[in-house]
């Protein structure tokens, strides 16, 4: 659980490969384009570019090298020739890469060419959440605290939190100890340390958090077909506060990080 400083740093360098594949995919049109030519195109370039492997493939079954979760996809969507994006989707890519033996993980939600407003401050939020969950996280902490904070906004903007799924420890395997709930209430669960790494990967919906999936366990929706977005990083925590790993370049943080 505990990883030493020479292991956070490989770490770093796979979060640091990733984050340059979602500086790509921000540039990159993603209206007219299918989420199976997106997987297609991330796949290409970890694999030729960085040099790294797409540690979601194979992963579970999962023959693919990203989820693509579009408007009422809570997770887990699976990319499709036919799932072409349109004007106002909303659609969350959540990517796995390893590098030299230690895997980042990510997502973003993004928004498909002219997006209602309701759509838009769904996504903004749930990203905004995230970041509510990233200040919680320093040594001394628990993790009923990020979950708090999460809740506590989702709530306090009119959001709802889906329970099924949560944040998990990371390293050498993609999921790891401990979970890392996104509600809780503050000054329970596990106390951090430094040296723990971990992901935080709020899921928002527009309606009631229940959720409905087909019996193979992807896609998983909303139950009331509502909007939900998600966003994740992975990050460390240091001896005075939080690094986000998978940091993007030009993105700003809306917490201190180290």
């Amino acid at each position: 659980m505990i990883k030493q400083p020479t292991e956070i740093a490989l770490m770093a360098e796979a979060g640091r490969l990733l984050a340059q594949v979602f500086h790509r995919l921000d540039g990159l049109p993603l209206q007219g384009r299918s989420t199976l030519e997106i997987n297609d195109f991330v796949e290409r370039m970890i694999v030729d570019e960085l040099q790294a492997r797409p540690a979601s493939k194979g992963q579970y079954g999962f023959p693919f090298v990203l989820n693509a979760s579009i408007d009422d996809v809570v997770c887990h969507g699976v990319p499709q020739a036919e799932d072409v994006l349109r004007n106002g989707q909303i659609v969350n890519l959540d990517i796995t890469l390893e590098k030299n033996g230690y895997i980042a993980d990510s997502s973003t939600t993004y928004l498909v060419g002219d997006v209602a407003y309701p759509a838009r401050r769904l996504v903004q939020s749930t990203y905004q959440a995230m970041w509510k969950g990233i200040a919680a996280v320093r040594p001394g902490a628990r993790l009923g605290d990020i979950g708090h904070a999460i809740a506590r906004h989702a709530r306090e903007h009119g959001y709802s939190v889906v329970k099924e799924y949560c944040g998990h420890g990371i390293g050498r395997e993609m999921h790891e100890e401990p979970q890392i709930l996104h509600y809780g209430h503050p000054g329970t669960g596990m106390v951090l340390q430094e040296g723990m790494v971990f992901t935080i990967e709020p899921m928002l919906n527009q309606g009631k958090p229940a959720i409905r999936s087909q019996p193979e366990q992807w896609p998983v929706y909303t139950r009331d077909r509502k909007l939900s977005a998600q966003f994740e990083h992975t990050v460390a925590v240091t001896g005075t506060g939080v690094r986000v790993l998978t940091l993007r370049p030009g993105e700003t943080p809306l917490c201190a990080v180290d």
